[in-house]
């Protein structure tokens, strides 16, 4: 597995690609909270369609309140997760794809390994500022979705993913996975608080790519 450039990905954790891992829920990473939340968008190719392409111009960030700003492309060489067997192991071989840039018909760049944006998150009166960088990106004939780390400046450390399924059944489903803890002792202080911004964010993000909510 790549490694060279890990270092330079300036994301404030350990457990890059921690979102793939089955037992996540079990096992998060030392310190951190985890969290799973899943909600169905519908069935049929076309909503699975509409959904990815959302999804992969920031479409849930977006739909939820959030300003993207200054996002910058990545190289697609960052570091793009492990790939797990159906046992729960990583894979002896690491494959991930790597997406060449590409733009929705509004100029929109789509996400891509390594790129990085500024969230700005709203936060009653003020506006908190959340640098991000991607880790992975999930480019398959029936699953597409990508994953963030925090980076210095972040209220949070930790990871997060978002990942749109089109299942055997025809259902389409929107996945959000992640694992956090403050970054800081005075995020510590205003833990609870932003754990109940979360919560409040969360639900915004399911709703963001449901078709009588957004997509």
């Amino acid at each position: 597995m790549r490694r060279a450039t890990f270092t330079d990905a300036a994301v404030t954790y350990a457990a890059i690609g921690g979102t793939l891992a089955p037992d996540l829920l079990q096992y998060p990473p030392k310190g951190h909270r985890p969290l799973e939340r899943s909600v169905k968008l519908g069935s049929g190719r076309e909503r699975f369609e509409i959904a990815s392409k959302s999804l992969m111009t920031w479409g849930v960030q977006r739909g939820s309140g959030i300003e993207v700003t200054d996002p910058e492309t990545g190289t697609g060489e960052q570091y793009s997760g492990i790939v797990y067997t159906d046992g729960g192991t990583p894979a002896a071989e690491q494959r991930h794809p790597v997406n060449e840039a590409t733009f929705a018909e509004d100029g929109t760049p789509y996400i891509t390994n390594g790129m990085t944006a500024v969230l700005k998150v709203p936060f009653g009166p003020f506006t908190v500022t959340a640098p991000v960088r991607v880790v992975y990106v999930i480019d398959e004939a029936a699953r597409i979705g990508f994953a963030y780390g925090t980076m210095k400046g972040h209220p949070e450390s930790g990871e997060e993913s978002w990942i749109v399924e089109h299942r055997d059944d025809d259902s389409v489903w929107f996945t959000i996975r992640a694992f956090a803890r403050p970054s800081t002792w005075y995020y510590r202080l205003a833990w609870p608080v932003l754990s109940l911004q979360q919560a409040k964010f969360t639900k915004r993000y399911l709703r963001a790519l449901h078709p009588a909510g957004g997509a």
